[in-house]
């Protein structure tokens, strides 16, 4: 078995149902996310840095527990910094990123200054508002940045020493790689963002993962629970079982696959159906797209305008949600202005579920989270 399918494969596997349970019975070999060939790269080069010597491979842990071992494809030590270079693999996903070599140079930087992050070659920087980031900042989200604090704090305290660093990122011809990725539409330039938010990529065959979606209903069914949950990913998951304190089993990991969930549980209804992803992929669901991946429907944020104004914004808030740079952005707009998008994006979501289940008799709420795993926009039970 490879180090990406020990890695997913934890305690939680081995339970009949849930996100676990249902990767493994894809059949699809995970990988690993850029944040997780960034971590271990800085990982490599402080350690080098310090010490005068490369781990590799080098062992990272990873935010749910797992410590997976990265070999290291490049590796340069100079007398005031060092770069190792992780290959990213992505397993069975067709990411674009896959085989792309994930660099990461380290330098010192005077006591006090903290972890600082740049942009080297083919990573990108965000040059306009609505994403996790600030305009300016090199495109390395917050859960892989959290994720390199960690690390270096951990090699600096065996050290003796403080994390005092200079971490640049690049990623080999990224600049071109991004082209075919939505970056360039965000306003992320200059190449490709550092992303991920357990370490793994999750392999997505359509219908490998529609059939455990499947497969995670009828386990769910057999256990006799009452009230399954549509995630779209860990966090929201998270987030349901903070809400309603559900076990593994009634957790279906629906991924992008909002409709096969949906025709699914209306052959087979349960009585409650909690559905909870990111504001931005839920809005899609409200928009009627049952298929929530970004190669095949996108944010409508003339829709998004339209709602608003159903809550109250003016024509000219409505016309600036319309030209907003991404739904975190619009809903960040009407925040501001009082305006409930939120509960609005997930109200008509519902209504939408409830149309695909056709009279089913299967009771459902929705709840929209920002990245996060912040409520920020939830639906009441219909």
């Amino acid at each position: 078995m490879s180090e990406a399918a020990q890695a997913g494969e934890s305690a939680e596997v081995k339970a009949k149902g849930g996100r676990s349970a249902q990767l493994k019975h894809t059949g699809l070999r995970p990988g690993w996310t850029t944040g997780a060939c960034a971590t271990a790269a800085t990982t490599a080069a402080y350690t080098a840095l310090l010490t005068g010597d490369f781990p590799d491979p080098v062992t990272i842990t990873l935010p749910k527990g797992q410590t997976p071992a990265f070999a290291l494809a490049a590796e340069e030590l100079g007398a005031s910094h060092a770069m190792a270079g992780i290959v990213k693999d992505a397993g069975d996903d067709p990411d674009v990123t896959h085989g792309a070599l994930v660099r990461s140079t380290v330098r010192r930087l005077h006591a006090g200054a903290g972890v600082v992050f740049r942009a080297g070659p083919g990573v990108g920087t965000v040059t306009r508002p609505g994403l996790p980031l600030d305009v300016g900042e090199p495109a390395v989200n917050p859960v892989p940045r959290q994720m390199m604090r960690d690390h270096v704090t951990e090699v600096a305290a065996r050290a003796g020493t403080t994390p005092d660093v200079e971490i640049t990122l690049s990623v080999d011809h990224g600049e071109e790689i991004a082209r075919s990725t939505w970056n360039p539409r965000l306003g992320i330039l200059g190449g490709l963002s550092i992303l991920g938010t357990t370490g793994i990529v999750v392999p997505y065959s359509c219908s490998a993962w529609i059939d455990s979606i499947r497969r995670g209903v009828d386990v769910a069914r057999a256990a006799g629970r009452t009230h399954v949950a549509g995630c779209t990913g860990s966090t929201s998951e998270k987030t349901v079982v903070a809400e309603y304190g559900l076990p593994e089993d009634a957790l279906l990991d629906m991924g992008d696959f909002a409709g096969a969930v949906l025709k699914y549980v209306r052959r087979h209804p349960v009585d409650r159906l909690t559905i909870c992803g990111g504001f931005a992929k839920l809005s899609k669901l409200a928009a009627g797209h049952l298929d929530l991946h970004s190669a095949r429907s996108q944010v409508d944020k003339g829709f998004l305008a339209r709602l608003a104004r159903r809550g109250g914004a003016s024509e000219e808030l409505a016309a600036r949600v319309a030209d907003a740079n991404t739904g975190l952005a619009a809903l960040q707009l009407c925040a501001a202005a009082g305006v409930p998008l939120g509960d609005l994006v997930a109200e008509t979501a519902r209504d939408e579920a409830l149309g695909v289940l056709r009279g089913a008799p299967v009771m459902v709420d929705v709840i929209c989270i920002d990245r996060a795993g912040t409520v920020v926009g939830r639906s009441a039970l219909k």
